[in-house]
């Protein structure tokens, strides 16, 4: 299976060490997430990925290949898309203008098949009724699809999002999870750099802490979530509160009964609650949805 890979990656800055020795790795159909805090070295590492910035030493490769020093439209055309934090789309092109100026870019595709991408790309990214509207006119939530469905219109293997969830209400932000929860169903690799852990851990497969430049800790979601280290460098309580109340409700997981006094909790309070109880001598008994075990 292809991988996107950084192999010991290091950058100065005025004699500087911001990114020393970081390595990680993402398989097509799989969503991992690079977090840390500002200053961390996270948006340096990012962009050593996508290809704006050049390391002073290590090496990325795509399947083994190494394409370190290919500029970013380079490794565009090796199968790496890239969707910035800043606005992508064209403000006076409607939604499906401005997803056809990418698939006219696209050799070999005749214009009855660019014609017929544009509009799998408009359902797929649930902008059918919104194809003729001003991409000025859109919503935070409705341009970031616009600016996913051009990257996709590439046929990328991997595909880099800055700060995907920067601007989206909460409402679009599970819209969004759901996008690039299809993206892996696809068989596209994805990395994810964010501020926000919550939105970003409740869809990855992995993820990695990064803190002064280097590589802290990296696992599942639940992993990081009760991972002493992430909270030291990263993770707020809270947060790994509600990644793990969240992982619990995909399990199955509705509530949790008080062995000792009756009450019942949701898993967002139960993953508060509990800690007080574990001290008191209670214990948390899960309580599943009707039918599973």
């Amino acid at each position: 299976m292809p991988t996107l890979s950084a192999h010991n990656l290091r950058k100065l800055y005025k004699g500087r060490a911001v990114v020393n020795d970081v390595s990680l790795q993402i398989a097509q159909g799989e969503i991992v997430g690079l977090l840390g805090t500002n200053g961390a070295g996270k948006t340096t590492s990012f962009y050593m990925m996508v290809g704006l910035v050049r390391p002073n030493g290590g090496r990325v490769t795509l399947d083994g290949k190494d394409i370190t020093h290919l500029p970013m439209y380079q490794r565009a055309r090796q199968g790496i898309g890239y969707l910035a934090q800043e606005p992508s789309a064209f403000r006076k092109l409607t939604a499906a203008e401005n997803i056809m100026l990418v698939l006219e870019m696209q050799p070999g595709l005749s214009r009855r098949q660019q014609a017929e991408r544009r509009d799998h790309l408009l359902e797929t990214l649930h902008l059918t009724e919104r194809r003729n509207a001003l991409a000025q006119t859109l919503s935070g939530g409705e341009r970031r699809r616009v600016e996913i469905a051009r990257v996709l219109a590439t046929r990328p293997q991997f595909i880099l999002l800055d700060e995907p969830f920067t601007g989206i209400d909460p409402i679009h932000r599970e819209d969004l999870q759901q996008i690039i929860a299809d993206l892996k169903r696809q068989s596209i690799g994805v990395l994810i750099t964010d501020h926000s852990e919550v939105a970003t851990l409740q869809i990855t497969d992995r993820a990695y802490i990064i803190s002064e430049g280097e590589i802290k800790t990296a696992g599942t979601s639940v992993e990081i979530a009760n991972d002493p280290v992430a909270q030291k460098y990263y993770l707020s309580e809270s947060s790994a509160f509600l990644i793990r109340a969240d992982a619990e409700r995909r399990a199955g997981i509705v509530g949790y009964a008080c062995e000792e006094c009756g009450e019942m909790y949701s898993p967002e309070q139960a993953a508060e609650a509990g800690f007080r109880h574990d001290q008191d001598g209670g214990r948390l008994i899960p309580v599943r949805r009707q039918g599973e075990k």
